[in-house]
């Protein structure tokens, strides 16, 4: 008989390869010329920021900044980019922590479900958007993110009980915020803290969580990536070097370095995620 873990093991690997399989025949079909080749400054963007996403950091507000500041991604194209580059890294690292923390199958894949609709409908809305737009709703959502870090930092979070699923009615609620937290990974606003904070919230151990945010990002993030890639919001070149970059990051996070003493990183992500957040409403303000 097959647990609930081993099918959810068996669907990632399946949403792997059809991810997979989709990005290559999407961009074989409109590809003219060879394909591009990441350069070492988007290899190394994917180890990095990959490696600290899966000792709990997230990577979305550090690439963005990345990209920001060194010009490497124009903005209006930098959700796409995200969610694509960063969905098998994702893949992995969901892999590794739902094969090895116990979390009640019920609510692990009704919030996963949850975080797939609503990235499947909040990437149609902006990958439509206008780059200004973009500008002034991602730096808005780093401001946001920036909060949380510092919340984090400062042990504010909430500490969380020893439980590790939710009852029905509970669930729901868990289920509904879930939906509006995959909205908003598609404009760059990585799930993980708020994800986190909400399990704590409702009396679930802080380590159950992590599944399920890494859960909720592996499903979301090819749904999401593959709305992208069909309308040619994102940048082909920079999403291989997240990949190709990010894969070994997550395997070295994983199984050789395991945890670091990673507060003073925080508060470096921090100051360059205000940085990067007064860059993109600067730039939406100016209308550049």
């Amino acid at each position: 008989m097959i647990s609930s873990t081993q099918a959810l093991l068996a669907a990632l690997v399946a949403v792997a390869l059809w991810f997979v399989w989709r990005w290559w025949r999407l961009e074989r079909a409109r590809l003219e010329g060879p394909l591009p080749r990441p350069t070492p400054a988007e290899l190394l963007t994917g180890f990095v920021t990959d490696f600290f996403d899966t000792l709990g950091i997230g990577c979305f507000a550090p690439t963005t900044a990345t990209f920001k500041v060194m010009r490497m991604v124009p903005d209006e194209l930098i959700p796409g980019t995200l969610n694509v580059g960063h969905a098998l890294p994702a893949l992995t690292e969901a892999f590794i922590f739902i094969a090895a923390v116990m979390v009640d199958p019920l609510t692990l894949v009704g919030m996963i479900a949850a975080a797939v609709a609503g990235a499947y409908f909040g990437a149609g809305v902006v990958a439509r958007l206008p780059r200004r737009a973009v500008q002034l709703s991602m730096g808005l959502a780093l401001l946001v993110a920036a909060v949380l870090m510092v919340s984090s930092v400062l042990g504010w979070m909430p500490g969380g009980n020893n439980a590790t699923g939710l009852g029905a009615t509970v669930l729901l609620f868990a289920m509904a915020m879930n939906f509006v937290f995959g909205a908003l990974m598609t404009l760059g606003v990585g799930l993980y803290a708020p994800c986190l904070v909400l399990v704590c919230l409702l009396g679930m151990n802080p380590i159950s969580g992590f599944p399920i945010m890494m859960g909720s990002c592996a499903f979301l993030m090819p749904v999401g990536g593959v709305r992208f890639i069909r309308l040619r919001r994102y940048s082909l070149g920079a999403s291989l070097g997240l990949t190709l970059g990010g894969l070994p990051g997550v395997f070295l996070a994983a199984y050789v370095v395991k945890s670091l003493p990673l507060t003073y990183l925080r508060w470096l992500v921090v100051v360059v995620v205000l940085y990067t957040a007064l860059l993109m409403l600067r730039s939406a303000r100016r209308g550049e």
